[in-house]
């Protein structure tokens, strides 16, 4: 699969921060491929962080990205840091 605009939205923005969401059915290992955000390279900035909610077809995979870079409409996140990885019961 790939970037879809319509999967992505901002929850809050304040002094140039944006804090987005995004659910995908695509594993967090293909979204933090460089360039697979190229699309919203007009709205994401460095800095920006992406709560995301990955592989929903499957078993989901949670966390945040952290926007690493934006130059010349090419966009690149860090690799997902977990959120929820772990359950003791």
């Amino acid at each position: 699969m790939a970037y879809s605009p319509n999967d992505l939205s901002v929850l809050a923005y304040s002094n140039g921060f944006t804090l987005w969401h995004y659910t995908t059915t695509d594993a967090a290992a293909t979204v933090d491929t460089a360039g697979y955000f190229n699309a919203a390279s007009d709205m994401v900035r460095v800095g920006d962080m992406v709560f995301a909610n990955c592989t929903t077809a499957g078993t989901a995979e949670a966390g945040i990205f952290l926007v690493r870079a934006n130059t010349a409409g090419v966009v690149d996140v860090a690799n997902l840091t977990p959120v929820g990885a772990s359950n003791t019961d």
